[in-house]
């Protein structure tokens, strides 16, 4: 895997010198905001475009304090630009549109004692926009790069058009030599809807890149509650563990797949190993 693109190709990634953690992690994106309810996000029906307009940047203002007030605790500054694409994904996440799961097939499951231990799943090729972002802290890389990411989502491309959120929310998470802490780069990648996979829509940001990533067979393992650096090594050694074959899959680097809202308390995670070509 190359330190700077997008994984699942089988490939071993660069290491580095993994720093920082948190309560959880970075991704607030997602789920954080369905906390306001569509009457907090309605429109007034007075039907005068002023007060709609005006309406309109209080929601927005709203919504981007929010954001901040959460960020903050990650050490995470939210700009004022990112006030219209919030309000677009959190419009968009309480209205009548559906995510869209990543398909895959899944080859066989692991059981003991009623309790899946893991999934080996086979993923088809697939289009993906990815970003790496290396920041102080881990939160800070995942962060930031989700927002980035969310901008090409919510019309910030060649089309000028709300592409639709997909789950789960990759994460590519590196580990340095020894295996005892992680990079501080991090890849955040996102799943083009069905749609548009044929024809994807161009990202403007030039640190967004679209990648066609090979078919690829994973080992996932599902987890619950906080994805700070501590429970994610924790998630990694147990699997490892349980697989107890390192032939089997791509050891320097690793995937977290996120499902729910990183607040929730009993949200919903993965951790991934892609199995060796």
């Amino acid at each position: 895997m190359d330190a700077g693109g997008c994984p699942l190709n089988g490939g071993d990634g660069g290491g580095g010198e993994g720093r920082g953690s948190g309560p959880q992690h970075g991704m607030i994106t997602l789920e954080d905001l369905e906390s306001f309810s569509e009457d907090q996000l309605s429109d007034s029906g007075t039907g005068r475009s002023e007060e709609r307009e005006m309406m309109e940047d209080e929601e927005q203002n709203r919504l981007l304090s929010y954001w901040q007030d959460v960020a903050r605790g990650h050490r995470i500054d939210v700009p004022r630009d990112m006030a219209e694409p919030i309000q677009q994904l959190t419009t968009n996440n309480n209205g009548t549109h559906q995510r869209e799961t990543v398909p895959f097939t899944l080859i066989s499951r692991k059981e003991k004692c009623g309790e899946v231990l893991y999934e080996k799943r086979y993923y088809d090729k697939a289009l993906w926009a990815c970003i790496t972002i290396t920041e102080d802290t881990y939160e800070q890389s995942i962060g930031y790069g989700f927002m980035r990411i969310m901008k090409y989502i919510c019309q910030h491309n060649s089309l000028g058009i709300y592409l639709g959120m997909t789950i789960p929310i990759l994460t590519v998470v590196r580990t340095e030599e020894a295996h005892s802490s992680f990079s501080r780069a991090v890849t955040v990648a996102y799943y083009l809807p069905l749609n548009h996979q044929a024809q994807p829509p161009q990202p403007l940001d030039p640190d967004i890149v679209l990648e066609e990533w090979p078919a690829t067979t994973v080992y996932s393992r599902a987890f619950t509650g906080a994805t700070n650096e501590t429970t994610l090594m924790t998630q990694i050694n147990t699997l490892a563990e349980i697989l107890d074959s390192p032939r089997l899959y791509v050891t320097s680097s690793f995937i977290v797949a996120g499902y729910t809202n990183p607040a929730a308390a009993n949200r919903v995670n993965e951790i991934w190993f892609i199995q060796r070509q």
